[in-house]
């Protein structure tokens, strides 16, 4: 009858050593997890989602190419003092007699705005829109490639595409500043009637357009709007911009206004020293607040209104009226003239809401 032989215990070596491999693993996780944590911190501070980390290197090439076709553009189009004006443009704007139209054309009816023209450079967020750009606005088009995601059509006002439309030309104008270059940046829903560089302080870092205005220049309770802003290329605006973009991850699902709204307030503006301006609505007026005297109005934006096709049929109604105005200032001495209320914007109920006292 055989026994089974019983193992022999381990010795004191034996076990010494599995206990040292058993440390050895666990300091391997602990470094592995606070690794890890460093890196989900880097990813988070400087805005870069992991995949995009990885694909940086890989794409580098890419976007140096890319940056020296953009240097080309700006080197052309920019005043002695390295300023440009830049707009953004996708397919849905790009429409023939859709917006991009009227904003070209409001440049050429404007007073003294045509010149401008030169220094304007369109920066295309999708192949259609950069097609359209090189017929009716030759050597100022980019076109500025977002990889995955289509911006061709009318993205609608905070729906995702819409936002990722906004985050991406933060991070474009960010990328200027980087260059160096200052810039007025404009929506396309802006008509331009008067040069507005003789309103805007050369000794102020950011000034930016309102919806509605105080009457106080330094009133960081302004109701900004981002669709016009004029800025100084500095380290301050460098990294004031870093700054506001980083900002959309502590406030996810809203919009580059919105979260200007909460950070323009905040200590980081003060702590970098920026000079911050915000510009009366007399001058750079809009459907929210518009500016009544036509003698000094300068920009005329379609906000306070949603639909592509809104925002059109009333800036033509906007264009009429200034070609009105200037019309019968050859043949009229004295005579009061100012927009009408913008038809299609006032049907939808807010706009009525904000407006009542305009209206009424």
């Amino acid at each position: 009858m055989s026994h089974s032989k019983r193992p022999r215990p381990a010795s004191k070596a034996v076990r010494k050593m599995a206990q040292m491999l058993l440390r050895r693993d666990l300091l391997m996780v602990g470094v592995c997890l606070v690794v890890a944590g460093f890196l989900s911190l880097v990813i988070y501070q400087i805005g870069v989602y992991p995949l995009q980390l990885f694909l940086h290197f890989s794409d580098d090439v890419h976007h140096q190419e890319d940056l020296k076709k953009l240097g080309k553009i700006l080197t052309e189009a920019a005043t002695e003092d390295k300023t440009v004006i830049i707009t953004t443009l996708n397919k849905a704007w790009s429409e023939p007699n859709s917006t991009f139209d009227l904003f070209l054309h409001s440049f050429n009816v404007g007073k003294g705005t045509k010149p401008l023209l030169r220094y304007l450079v369109v920066a295309c967020l999708d192949e259609e829109a950069y097609s359209r750009c090189l017929k009716v606005h030759p050597h100022r088009c980019y076109f500025l490639k977002t990889a995955g995601i289509d911006f061709a059509g009318d993205k609608m006002f905070m729906t995702p595409d819409y936002l990722k439309m906004m985050w991406r030309r933060i991070e474009f104008l960010g990328t200027l500043l980087k260059l160096r270059y200052n810039f007025i940046f404009t929506d396309i829903d802006i008509m331009w009637f008067r040069d507005p560089f003789p309103r805007l302080s050369k000794d102020v870092d950011f000034q930016i357009a309102c919806d509605r205005y105080s009457g106080d220049d330094k009133d960081i309770h302004n109701a900004v709007n981002g669709g016009f802003t004029f800025v100084k290329a500095n380290q301050r605006t460098i990294d004031f911009y870093n700054y506001w973009y980083m900002s959309r991850l502590r406030y996810p699902d809203r919009h580059d206004q919105d979260v200007l709204d909460q950070i323009k307030g905040g200590g980081y503006p003060a702590k970098i020293g920026l000079k911050m301006r915000f510009l009366d609505t007399k001058y750079f007026g809009g459907f929210c607040e518009p500016s009544r005297d036509l003698d000094k109005v300068c920009t005329m934006h379609a906000n306070c209104c949603v639909g592509l096709e809104n925002k059109i049929k009333d800036l033509r109604q906007v264009i009429v009226d200034w070609e009105n105005y200037v019309s019968a200032a050859k043949t009229t001495d004295g005579q009061i003239m100012t927009w009408r209320d913008p038809e299609n914007c006032m049907k939808q109920w807010w706009w009525r809401n904000k407006n009542k006292t305009s209206i009424e």
